[in-house]
């Protein structure tokens, strides 16, 4: 299998580009072999990730497995340099499943318009871009597949999505490509300051941003910072989510939760931390005041929301919140907690836009004060809305807990030369974010689950969970209670890789 591991990454990246040429390649009319080729092509896709998952050597974590390291555009300095490590590998088989689970979700569920052929092909499309951005070892063909998610996620919103569709889309796409142009900007600066001139990730981690001068590192973190934190979305660039998740089409918004804000997170751990140490040590007071200003400010906007797929969307803000604070503490503690916390936040917070999805496509309203009585229904349904509700609050036994808490404690004693006070502060802030999560979570279960069936729903026929639904939201159930349970699954393959970043900042475990 030694031909596997050169070309392991490679086919993860591009399978699902070629399976993209094939579906354009089928006449419309033929919808159900479309269907067929985009399952197959993300179910091989899996695949790849799968025998990837049992060639992994967990005892190495820490180094770059699977490379391939090939010249490419020399001119520029440029490599093709993909490598997987274990901050990635988790990542890596979300991406993969949540995209294979869309397709199944989608079997039944096409928006209108109905176009299947071009839907499927925007899908796979998207799922090169997110694999390739957490397996690219160098900068510019990070940015390449960076970049590659956004345009089929502006055709996604602005042709599927609901009545404010333009407006979501342009504004997605301007936020995201103002944060990217800034990004490439310090990608370039940390390309002429590197001595010797180089895109290479593992190489400019290993400098340490050595004979740069701070204020210059300082400048170039900012740059990255706000490329990153308009993905990830941080408060106050969060704006853009919203309008984007509550227009989306289902498929969309689950994508969009489950991978897209991770891209934003990875940047900052696989790039700005370990390339730009000194840099992140002076911004990290400043990134841990906005994830909790974030998350309370996204738990009060949840409460104050009246749709169900905004609420959820706002949930976002606050949870990528408990994410970007375990980054700012520098210790691998924090780090490994945020990357749990991508996980769980895809599974669950994927769930939730696949239930919120589903009620509307019932319902034709996600109108919190039209909704009610889901567990007279459709109570199938409704206990999975109230399993996943009990999940996004931090419920131990659940993936969620494992995502909050860690990131809360890790607060209590931040990298050395943080003000430990002040990550005190942000401590009890970020916990009383999780009793304000308690509170938006069971009101909209209560308003949309519990109480008597509204009169306008009385005599409709409401079925519950059909067979795509179950076949592409049991895993993700699955994987909820599972990794709630198991935390180790994920926290023993991150650990050894993010203990390498967390060196750079005095903190070796």
């Amino acid at each position: 299998m030694d031909w596997f591991d050169s070309w392991a990454l490679s086919l993860a990246a591009f399978i699902p580009v070629v399976g993209a040429a094939v579906v354009l390649a089928i006449p419309k009319a033929k919808e159900l072999l479309i269907k067929q080729v985009a399952l197959l092509t993300t179910a091989v896709t899996l695949l790849v990730g799968v025998i990837i998952l049992f060639r992994f050597d967990y005892d190495a974590a820490a180094k770059l497995q699977f490379s391939v390291n090939k010249s490419w555009i020399e001119v520029i300095s440029s490599r093709y340099h993909m490598g997987l490590d274990g901050i990635s590998l988790p990542l890596l088989i979300l991406t993969m499943g949540i995209t294979l689970l869309c397709v199944v979700y989608s079997w039944d569920h096409f928006p209108e318009p109905h176009n299947p052929k071009a839907f499927l092909a925007l899908i796979l499309l998207l799922e090169t871009g997110m694999i390739g951005t957490f397996l690219a070892e160098d900068l510019i063909l990070f940015f390449i597949f960076f970049e590659l998610v956004l345009l089929p996620m502006y055709f996604m919103i602005g042709v599927w999505g609901g009545d404010n569709r333009e407006y979501a889309s342009i504004k997605f796409f301007l936020f995201t490509l103002f944060g990217s142009a800034l990004m490439l900007l310090s990608f370039l600066a940390i390309f002429f300051k590197s001595d010797p001139h180089t895109f290479d990730i593992v190489t400019l981690s290993q400098q340490h941003s050595a004979g740069m001068v701070h204020g210059t590192q300082l400048l170039i973190f900012g740059g990255l910072f706000l490329g990153f934190a308009i993905k990830v979305p941080m408060f106050p660039f969060h704006t853009w989510l919203p309008d984007a998740h509550t227009e989306a089409p289902t498929v969309g918004s689950v994508i969009l939760a489950a991978v897209l804000l991770k891209l934003g997170t990875y940047g900052f751990i696989r790039i700005a931390l370990p390339i730009l140490p000194e840099a992140a040590r002076s911004w990290a007071p400043y990134i841990g005041l906005l994830s909790v200003i974030g998350i309370i400010y996204g738990a009060l906007g949840c409460l104050a929301q009246t749709d169900m797929k905004r609420l959820i969307a706002f949930s976002s803000v606050a949870h990528m919140g408990f994410v970007m604070l375990g980054i700012s503490t520098l210790t691998s503690f924090g780090i490994n907690a945020a990357i749990f916390g991508m996980v769980a936040h895809g599974l669950i917070t994927g769930m939730l836009f696949f239930l919120a999805g589903s009620v509307h496509e019932r319902f034709h309203t996600r109108e919190l004060n039209r909704l009610g009585g889901l567990l007279l229904q459709a109570p199938k349904m409704g206990w999975i809305l109230g399993f996943c509700a009990m999940a996004s609050l931090g419920l131990p036994g659940l993936a969620g807990f494992w995502g909050e808490f860690p990131a809360v404690l890790s607060s209590y004693q931040p990298a050395e030369g943080l003000n430990v006070a002040l990550f005190r502060g942000f401590m009890v802030t970020a916990a009383i974010g999780t009793v304000l999560a308690a509170g938006y979570l069971l009101w909209m279960l209560q308003r949309v689950a519990m109480g008597k069936i509204p009169a306008e729903w009385e005599d409709a026929h409401i079925h519950d969970v059909h067979r795509p639904e179950w076949l592409a939201w049991t895993p993700m159930l699955l994987l909820i209670l599972g990794l709630g349970v198991f935390p180790g699954a994920i926290f023993h393959v991150t650990d050894g890789a993010v203990q390498g970043i967390s060196k750079a900042f005095g903190d070796g475990g």
